[in-house]
């Protein structure tokens, strides 16, 4: 019937699509019942651009290309750091679902559950860990998984916001004076 959690392809423009859930729906009528299917596809670029999207069709492959489509046209760019994990800590709410995002290590890998783990892996960040609380539905995980993802900002636009440079956001900060007198 649907393949599951890992279908991986690759598009003409690099891009990567992964199925996250196929579901079944019945629809009852006189003669009986007419089932249709609704697909849940995540599309990325493996670079810092991912969408996601969902169809539904009376038959699976059209379902999932509808899908795909949607996806497509949903991406979003999220700032990496190094090109491998995120620039800092975040949440992400829909409905019951509830994110948690953390940076990573290099080494780290990717540590997060099912739907979450197709989002990271079709972005291209190589070390993450993320918890769901609450929900396990594919559809609130992902959608909180991009609420968090927007929220995320480079230290470059939060200078370019505060009209700073990068290295007095990022850098080390100096001893205050009242540390240095503590320290002596």
């Amino acid at each position: 019937m649907a393949r599951f959690g890992g279908d991986d392809r690759q598009d003409g423009g690099e891009l990567v699509d992964k199925l996250v859930n196929v579901n079944r729906v019945a629809k009852v009528v006189k003669g009986g019942r007419r089932f249709g299917f609704s697909a849940l596809v995540v599309v990325g670029d493996g670079k810092g651009r991912v969408g996601y999207g969902g169809g539904k069709a009376r038959e699976v492959p059209e379902a999932v290309r509808k899908a795909t489509e949607q996806a497509k046209r949903s991406m979003v760019r999220v700032p990496l750091r190094q090109g491998r994990t995120l620039h800092h800590d975040v949440e992400g709410r829909f409905g019951a679902g509830h994110v948690v995002l953390r940076a990573a290590p290099p080494g780290t890998g990717i540590i997060a559950g099912g739907p979450m783990r197709a989002v990271f892996e079709a972005l291209g960040i190589g070390d993450v860990v993320a918890k769901s609380i609450g929900t396990s539905n594919p559809h609130n995980m992902i959608k909180a998984t991009f609420d968090a993802l927007k929220s995320t900002n480079s230290p470059r636009s939060v200078a370019a916001k505060r009209g700073k440079k990068v290295g007095e956001i990022v850098g080390r900060r100096e001893p205050s004076n009242e540390a240095r007198a503590e320290a002596s």
